[in-house]
């Protein structure tokens, strides 16, 4: 009995507890090795199966599309600059502003451009003033032209009464000669009145005399510059860039005092690789993602492929007649029009990934 419970307390197994353990682990380990022998032969045959119809899309779909993510979002943008030089004494807006056509951004004063119109006025008020004159002396010359042709008949038929004496010889040689003077004096007389008379007519114009319509045009452009001190916008959009535009700047003609982006009025450039566009066509479908709005996908269309390259449009062109000539694959601009509203707010420059489903 001792010994027996020595052997127990020892934890030493019996011929009996190892041959009940041999039992269970045969009755365990027999559903195991089943599962086992069909797992190995399905994984098998579904891994190859699976990584070939993979392989069997991935062919079948790829040449189906193109995507890019050298493309980005572009909207009309206007860099609104003053036509008059002057002062700014006021600015109507800030970044952000909404706006629409023929709205007020800033005024540049107006004082000078009044002082010039008054002046171009008065200008134009001489100019029809000279006119009526010159019209009157016109008129007038024909009083003169009148007066030297009656002058001369009266001189003329005194020489015929001193030729009618001096044949009878009533009268001198010496009366004659000065009846034959004043005849002569009064054909002159007369030359004189009509050439005056031409002259004056000639001054006027047949239509709009010159001085005053070179003195309305002077009036137009004084009233034009002054409308131009009230700088409007050309367009509805937002306004941008308008910190620089300050109240006592100086404003100068052709320089950029803000922008005004079009914001109706976005799409995508999209920069494809030349190989990629030789099957593009204008209207084909294609899909923007907007890093801006994860998770959204935006349908849209090709609204046109570019006429050239990018490299052949900027400010120094490559020149590849020159030095070693490497080949780099270049860049062909695609315009993307977005199909409808696409309901978010869009901001010129952001990262997008387009991607074109070509036609089969």
């Amino acid at each position: 009995m001792n010994e027996m419970k020595q052997e127990k307390i020892s934890g030493e197994p019996t011929a009996v507890d190892e041959r009940t353990a041999e039992v269970a682990a045969d009755a365990v380990g027999e559903p195991r090795k089943e599962k086992k022998r069909w797992v190995r032969p399905v994984l098998m045959l579904l891994v190859p199966a699976l990584l070939l119809l993979g392989g069997i899309y991935y062919w079948v779909s790829s040449g189906g599309t193109v995507s890019t993510d050298n493309a980005s979002v572009k909207q009309d943008i206007v860099s609104v600059s003053a036509q008059v030089n002057g002062p700014v004494i006021a600015v109507n807006v800030k970044n952000g502003d909404k706006v629409k056509r023929g709205d007020i951004l800033f005024r540049i004063d107006p004082a000078p451009f009044r002082v010039a119109l008054e002046q171009a006025e008065a200008q134009l008020a001489a100019a029809h003033l000279q006119t009526s004159q010159l019209r009157t002396q016109a008129a007038g010359t024909g009083a003169d032209i009148t007066g030297a042709g009656a002058n001369l008949q009266i001189k003329r038929n005194a020489l015929a009464r001193q030729a009618a004496l001096l044949k009878r010889g009533f009268t001198t040689r010496a009366d004659y000669e000065d009846a034959l003077n004043e005849v002569r004096t009064a054909e002159t007389s007369l030359a004189d009145a009509r050439a005056r008379a031409a002259n004056a007519h000639a001054a006027i114009a047949p239509g709009e005399q010159p001085s005053i319509a070179q003195a309305q045009a002077a009036v137009d452009k004084a009233r034009l510059d002054l409308s131009r001190t009230e700088v409007r916008a050309p367009m509805e959009g937002t306004i941008a860039n308008s910190d620089r535009l300050q109240v006592g700047q100086m404003a100068v003609q052709g320089v950029g005092m803000l922008s005004l982006v079009h914001d109706q009025t976005a799409w995508v450039e999209a920069n494809f690789k030349e190989k990629d566009v030789g099957k593009m066509v204008p209207g084909q479908k294609a899909k923007i993602e907007i890093d801006a709005y994860p998770g959204m996908d935006f349908k849209a269309h090709i609204q046109s492929v570019g006429a050239g390259t990018g490299s052949e449009f900027a400010i120094i062109p490559a020149q590849n007649a020159n030095g070693n000539w490497v080949k780099v694959t270049q860049r062909v601009p695609v315009r993307i029009a977005f199909d409808g509203n696409p309901g978010k707010p869009l901001i010129a420059g952001l990262s997008t990934t387009v991607t074109v489903y070509l036609d089969k």
